[in-house]
């Protein structure tokens, strides 16, 4: 589905992030691999090149704006264009409006938002070359309130209303732009969030009887559709934020 493209994915090193480069190279893409840990990057670009692929890692700190531009002009100095660009680096951390204090706050939007904002607009000379398209990873946090991760939902609802506005925005320019709304998938990002190993276990089990399909998603789950969504199969598909977590957004307090 993406033979000859061209795509820069952040988050590369770990769950959604990495399940995503590795998916693509297995449909032909050229991978540009950003994260902060270039051991762990470089774990995946073993993956990618035991498929026969090419990938290149490319280690920043999505907080840095000197990084951000880097890691656009590394991709297609390397990649010699740019058709995708896949945001799905992110962070969350616990707080109420009662708790959450300004750091916390500007913390979670510097990574969650204002990075995802910032790839974009210093890739769209390129993605104007190629009309090529932009996926974010965002959350079920988005699309429904959530006690307890205040930052963390404000910063996904954010990215939503982000993606229909420039998808509104760049159409005319052939440029499309659509959002994936993860439910609870196994990775690293409770953990980094600071939730301790027994309390993730009990919290991915609770997740089965939260999620109406009774099970908690992989980061392939959400790789797939991230891979079907950035692929000339969905031409016509632009503005969208899709769920993808066993019906979760559909449930509602009982």
């Amino acid at each position: 589905m993406l033979k000859g493209k061209a795509a820069l994915v952040t988050g590369a090193s770990s769950g959604i992030g990495r399940a995503t480069a590795v998916a693509m190279a297995k449909e032909g893409a050229r991978v540009a691999l950003v994260g902060r840990s270039l051991d762990a990057l470089s774990q995946t670009a073993q993956c990618i090149a035991e498929l026969g692929r090419f990938s290149i890692p490319i280690q920043g700190d999505l907080t840095r704006e000197e990084d951000r531009r880097r890691i656009v002009e590394q991709t297609v100095a390397n990649l010699g264009s740019l058709d995708i660009l896949v945001n799905a680096a992110g962070i969350i951390g616990s707080g109420t409006i009662e708790t959450t204090d300004r750091e916390q706050w500007d913390a979670m939007f510097e990574i969650n938002l204002h990075a995802v904002y910032r790839l974009m607009q210093l890739s769209l000379p390129d993605l104007m070359k190629t009309k090529g398209n932009i996926v974010n990873v965002s959350s079920v946090t988005g699309i429904r309130a959530f006690p307890g991760v205040l930052a963390y939902c404000v910063s996904k609802a954010a990215v939503d209303q982000l993606t229909r506005c420039a998808a509104l925005e760049l159409a005319p320019q052939g440029i499309r732009v659509n959002a994936v709304n993860p439910g609870v998938v196994v990775s690293n990002l409770h953990r980094r969030g600071g939730m301790e190993d027994e309390k993730y276990q009990t919290f991915l089990e609770r997740s089965k009887a939260t999620h109406p399909m009774g099970r908690v998603g992989t980061p392939e789950d959400i790789a797939n559709l991230i891979v079907f969504l950035a692929s000339d199969r969905a031409a016509w598909i632009t503005g969208g934020c899709h769920p993808v977590d066993g019906g979760r957004h559909q449930t509602c307090a009982r």
